[in-house]
């Protein structure tokens, strides 16, 4: 049980690192070639910080383990409104930009409606639904990258240059590697992004491999350790990114990137994985004689959103009792998982 658990985190490490050399490449790269910020923002960073949910999914769908793929998407939703969000809100609500706030969270209820309408009347996946979430992603980009062009953000310039900072022996030791990446600025960026796509990868699969030996060992269905554990472990850039901006004074930017990466779950995660290999609605957990799915993750999934959301889009702000409340129910959520 102990090898298990090391690889488990092993797995999670693997992934939080390998999507943030990722992200750092293809960024750099993106400005190397004069792509407008906005764009970058709005398409590669997204897409980047949903990587680890796009690689665990598609791994656990691919392997035949739908629970898994099914308890990440839906649990990594859960986990970034009524934790992550939560968090941010209830240590400093702010205020919310209605016009770039509305468009993700409409298309996210609409994706929704949809997911929830294949889930009750007909419980299984297939790979022209997958399709179809696909598409409604692309259309969601297109639109993002029209606005952006005609209404650009203006970018920031550096304010405080950088310090020369004071060597120690570690930095003479590798000055030498320092010097090469600066002097080769490509390699260094191609590299960070091969790599850190590769141990996306590999943490994937320790991940998927793992997770499910842990379920096996403890009895536990392996959707509710999607649901909870591995959910929270692909969630980690998204927890990371709040608590950065957070830090900074930019808690409404942290609760944007937050409902960004919630639309990203339930259509480029879930619609990769069902494309790939379709799977029906997990019928393992049980909840008051019924499928724990369609009485408690999905409602919940719709539920959470709307407490986030709906006031922010009403008021222009969000406000703390509302992170209290997400809070309380995430707790609820988990023991229930573990407990009924």
């Amino acid at each position: 049980m102990f090898v298990p658990v090391l690889l488990f985190a092993l797995g999670l490490v693997l992934l939080i690192k390998g999507g943030d050399w990722f992200v750092d490449g293809a960024t750099s790269i993106a400005a190397k070639l004069k792509v407008p910020e906005i764009i970058i923002g709005a398409t590669i960073v997204s897409i980047g910080t949903t990587l680890p949910e796009v690689m665990v999914s598609a791994t656990s769908a691919v392997q035949g383990l739908g629970e898994m793929a099914y308890g990440n998407a839906i649990g990594s939703v859960i986990c970034n409104t009524a934790l992550i969000a939560a968090l941010t809100v209830a240590i400093r609500p702010s205020n919310v930009d209605k016009n770039s706030f509305l468009l993700p969270v409409c298309f996210f209820f609409g994706a929704a409606a949809l997911y929830l309408i294949v889930s009750y009347f007909y419980q299984d996946f297939t790979r022209p639904f997958g399709i179809l979430l696909l598409a409604i992603f692309v259309c969601y980009m297109v639109i993002t990258l029209v606005r952006g062009f005609r209404h650009p953000a203006e970018t920031a310039e550096d304010e405080n240059p950088s310090e020369e900072k004071e060597e120690t022996w570690l930095t003479k030791l590798l000055s030498p590697v320092s010097d090469f990446l600066d002097k080769h600025e490509w390699f260094r960026d191609i590299a960070a992004l091969v790599v850190g796509a590769a141990l996306i990868a590999f943490g994937a699969d320790f991940l998927v491999d793992n997770g499910t030996v842990i379920a096996v060992e403890l009895g536990v269905p392996s959707s509710v350790i999607a649901l909870t554990f591995v959910a929270l472990g692909t969630s980690l850039p998204e927890l990371v990114t709040a608590i950065t901006s957070l830090a900074k004074g930019h808690s409404s930017l942290s609760l944007g990137n937050i409902v960004g990466a919630n639309l990203f779950n339930l259509v480029l995660v879930n619609g990769i994985s069902v494309a790939l290999a379709p799977f029906s609605l997990p019928e393992s957990k049980q909840l008051f004689g019924h499928n724990a799915s369609l009485v408690l993750d999905l409602p919940l999934m719709v539920a959470v959103m709307a407490i986030l959301t709906i006031p922010a889009l009403l008021k222009g702000k969000v406000k703390r009792w509302q992170g209290i409340t997400l809070l309380a129910v995430y707790a609820a959520f988990v023991t229930v998982q573990f407990f009924f």
